[in-house]
Order: structure tokens, then sequence, then C-alpha cells
């Protein structure tokens, strides 16, 4: 049994191995490939290092493109809708868990609801809602748009409702209302869930395409996905200036999940199995 039971763990292990090579494999070309001349990046057969190491096509997005701008447009948008939308979701989640009013669940069952309509159909309505409010072509409307999220009032509400009730009826005793309860018992307690929702906050606004595409029409606010392909427009395909900028896209993300992955692997853990 001892035997079988290694020689099962051994196949899983490989099957493991394999499925992250296979997966890891597009990251590695694009890396690689954006050090590479642009004869060699399609040269059949295929050389997956580069015979010269092209640091100019790093330094030549900076010089074609105000990439730099870009890229601080994105941080912006980025960080400012993540901060707005962890304040929202964390006063939603603890009202729809830990609050008692009439119809609360009926409410946040119609608030999950709204997970099921598809971007396409609220795009028009929110487009005149922002002219209406005088905001396009700003990122003031981006950052609203991404301050609300039915995701992650679930996300962070299945979490609190696993916390016990005692410890605020406790803190109720000493005379702790519900903001500083929020913020002193709560909020550290959700930690893990709250590192979950900024990851997958922050990757969804950094790589946002569309609602900058509609929203945004001045060069100088785009930000790094539509920079690229303005890039592409004037440029042409340059595939291995497209690969570096790309590369250099994704860093911040990379090390935001670094940062947090511990706490993120312990958030979708524990939000799926409590509440």
């Amino acid at each position: 049994m001892n035997l079988k039971r290694t020689i099962g763990k051994i196949i899983i292990l490989i099957l493991l191995i394999l499925i992250a090579v296979i997966m890891l494999f597009p990251f590695v070309w694009m890396v690689l490939g954006s050090f590479k001349p642009k004869d060699e990046l399609f040269a059949v057969p295929m050389k997956l290092l580069p015979t010269r190491w092209m640091t100019s096509n790093y330094s030549k997005v900076f010089e074609d493109i105000p990439f730099a701008k870009f890229y601080l447009n994105t941080a912006k948008i980025a960080i400012l809708s993540t901060a707005g939308q962890v304040v929202t979701c964390c006063l939603a989640a603890y009202a729809f868990s830990k609050l008692h009013f009439p119809g609360r669940d009926i409410l946040f069952m119609v608030y999950l609801g709204t997970m099921m309509i598809p971007y396409q159909v609220i795009m028009i309505p929110q487009y005149e809602l922002m002219r209406s409010a005088g905001l396009l072509n700003s990122h003031t409307a981006l950052i609203l748009m991404h301050c609300f999220s039915p995701f992650g009032v679930f996300l962070l509400r299945q979490f609190m409702v696993s916390i016990p009730d005692s410890l605020l009826e406790a803190a109720r005793i000493d005379g702790a209302g519900d903001l500083r309860i929020l913020t002193q018992i709560m909020i550290p307690l959700s930690k893990s869930s709250l590192a979950t929702l900024i990851i997958l906050k922050f990757l969804d606004s950094w790589n946002d395409y569309t609602a900058p595409l509609i929203f945004l029409n001045e060069k100088e606010k785009f930000t790094i996905q539509i920079g690229i392909r303005s890039f592409q427009q004037e440029f042409g395909v340059e595939y291995t200036l497209i690969l570096a900028a790309t590369t250099m896209s994704i860093i911040p993300v990379i090390l935001l999940y670094v940062a947090l992955q511990r706490y993120f692997i312990e958030g979708i853990a524990a939000s799926g199995v409590k509440g």
C-alpha cells in the first residue's frame, strides 16, 4: 500500500510539474522575447534564449511613447479604485453579516444578482451617467466605476459571518460603536480576505482595457493597455517592443501577489468553506 501511494504521489507530482511548465511557458517566452532582436523572435526552429540580449528594447519603449506617463496613470487608477473598493466592501460586508434589519438577506441576494449582468449591458448607461456628470475623459470616472463590487462584498461577508458575535457584544458592552467594531475588530480579523480582495481588484483595474477605451480620448490620460494599443497604431506591430512594454506592465501585479500570496491563499480557502 505504501508503494502504491508513493507511486501515485510521484505521478501526481509529475503531472503538476507538467501543467506548471505549460502554463509558465508563454510568460517565459514573453520575457525572453522582449530581449531578442526582431529577426530572432519568430525564427524557425524556435530559439528560446536570445543570441543577442537587446536591452535597448526597453529604453526604446520610453523613447517612442510616454510609457512612464501611462504607467503613472494606471497606478493612480488602480490604487485609488482598489482603496475605494476596500472601503465600500468592508462597510457593506459588515452590514450584511452583523447588522440586523428588515429584508437584509433578500437585499443581499438581489445585490449578488447584479454579478450576473454582463458589462456590455451596463456599458452605455455608465457612459451616459458619466457624461451627464461631466466626468468623461477623466480618471475620476474610471475610479468611481471600480469602487463598488458585489463580488468583493460577497468575499468579505462570507468571512465576517464566521467571526463570533460574542466579540461584537463584548465590544458593545465596553461602549464601542459599529464603526469602531469594524475598524478595530472585524478588519484586523479579516486581513486574509482583504488581501485576496486587494489582489483581485488591483489586477482587474490594472488590466482593464474596455473602460479606458470608452471613457478616455486624450493620449496624456491613457492607461498602459490603451497606450500599448496606440503604440501599435502609430509605429506598426513591433513585437519585441510590445513584449518589453507588456513585461514591464505586469511587474506591479507580480510584486503585489508575492507580498500578499500567503494571505491570498488563506482568504480564498476561508471564504470558500466558512459562512
